[in-house]
């Protein structure tokens, strides 16, 4: 410590003691860490994010495919978990559709469904309706 020249008295001098430059540290530590959780949950919703619209982007691409065909394709005849008519569904996905003829006249409906698959685990499918009708020249 300094001493005051007029006075004599010792001047204590500025600065930190260990004690609070660890105190200081570790808020600043704990502050990291909730922000590294919150990065790592941001990126496991964009991954689920991801998934779901890879998902709907497929039972869109396959339903258009569908209702470009003619209404009497044997694609289009009635019936239940149908194989998806075009090429093989990526990896970790399950495609197929229904065709129901009998709900309403002069229409078909479609029923698309996306099931995903990931690290074993079935998830809920990504399901499309859609209305074909027969088309009157």
């Amino acid at each position: 410590m300094k001493a005051d020249l007029k006075t004599g008295q010792k001047i204590r001098e500025g600065g930190f003691t260990i004690l609070e430059v660890i105190v200081a540290i570790s808020i600043l530590t704990i502050g990291l860490l909730a922000v590294a959780s919150m990065q790592t949950a941001a990126i496991q919703g964009n991954s689920v994010a991801y998934r779901v619209t890879e998902a709907t982007t497929l039972a869109q691409d396959r339903m258009e495919v569908l209702l470009a065909l003619q209404y009497t394709d044997p694609l289009l005849n009635a019936g239940t978990n149908l194989p998806d008519p075009s090429p093989p569904a990526p990896t970790g996905y399950v495609i197929d559709y229904d065709v129901d003829n009998t709900t309403l006249t002069n229409a078909k409906i479609i029923t698309m469904r996306v099931v995903r698959q990931l690290k074993g685990i079935t998830k809920p499918p990504i399901t499309l309706f859609c209305v074909k009708p027969v088309l009157v020249p």
